[in-house]
Order: C-alpha cells, then structure tokens, then sequence
C-alpha cells in the first residue's frame, strides 16, 4: 500500500484498526458470525490454526499476517468510509504533503525537483479520481501524477490565473495526510 493508499485509508476511518492478531481475529470472526470454521476457510487455514491464533497461543506467519490485515482494513467501518469518501468527492479535502516536486514550464524552461511542503484544499473532482484510481487497482505512480495534476491546477497555476503551460511533477512522498 503506499502513501497515497494510505493516506485515504487514514482519512476514511475514525477509529483506529484493530492492532494484534487476536483483536483483528476477533473483528474478522464477527463478520463470519462467530464461525471460526467459516474464518479459518476465508483465510486458507485450519479451524484449529484460527482458534491457536485467537487464544494468543500462536502467532500468524508474515503471510497470513498481511492477508488478516488487508481483510480488516478492507472491512473496517464500511459505513464511516463510504460517507467520508462521499463527502470528500463533494466538497474536497485538505492535502498536506511533503514532496519532490519537479517542473516544466512552456519555453522548455525547467527546474530540479526539489522537497517542497505544501498544504493546499484539493476539490471533489480530484478526490473522485483518487478514489476510482485506488478502486481500479492504479499503481502509485498513477495516484501520483493525479495528484499532481491536482496540485498543478489548484496551487501552482491557481485555476489557470498564473504559470501557463506549466507542468508538475511529483516524486518521492516523504509524508502526507488527507483532512476530510
């Protein structure tokens, strides 16, 4: 998952994620109605594997580990995330973002990327296409260079009122955070 990925799952949620094992073991095992036969055929293991895990007596390895994750996160407030992201799409969110930033301008002028931190209200179109983007399976690069679309338009050519022709992009994330 990368930052971006990350960023919308941080926004869409306002409690944390279950952390251990167990505890995610036991949200899971809810949504199997308490089935730890039913869970542990989700996961591609034993009953009696599921059951070790819940008690703590065991651990998950690195594999099963991330697959409970992907499986919590993916059914984590289903109905918080689905009003956030409606709410996002609408009237936008606030970026803050640390970056390399690189630029070309129209006279074939350009600038080295440099780190840049930027706050900046992004509208609902840029928060719909983020979203369809990390829907369809689009790669981090693709999330990358929506957002920096967004960004172009919005702060560095301030809705077409400067900087004309200028291109943007962004590289290497060091942090950001979505406001919702």
């Amino acid at each position: 998952m990368g930052e971006i990925d990350e960023g919308l799952d941080r926004a869409g949620r306002t409690r944390q994620i279950p952390q251990g094992a167990p505890a995610r073991l036991r949200h899971l095992l809810r949504g199997a109605k308490g089935s730890t036969k039913a869970l542990a055929a989700e996961l591609g293991v034993s009953q009696r594997t599921v059951q070790r895990w819940l008690k703590g007596a065991s651990a998950p390895k690195p594999a099963a580990a991330k697959a409970i994750e992907q499986r919590v996160r993916a059914t984590w407030q289903p109905r918080v995330r689905k009003r956030v992201r409606k709410q996002a799409e609408s009237a936008g969110f606030m970026l803050h973002v640390s970056a390399r930033f690189g630029y070309t301008a129209a006279g074939g002028s350009t600038d080295d990327p440099r780190e840049r931190t930027i706050t900046q209200h992004m509208p609902g179109d840029v928060a719909r296409r983020l979203y369809e983007a990390r829907d369809a399976g689009a790669s981090d690069a693709e999330q990358e260079r929506i957002l920096a679309d967004g960004l172009r338009e919005h702060y560095f050519q301030d809705r077409g009122r400067r900087a004309d022709g200028l291109d943007v992009t962004l590289e290497d994330i060091a942090w950001m955070d979505l406001e919702i």
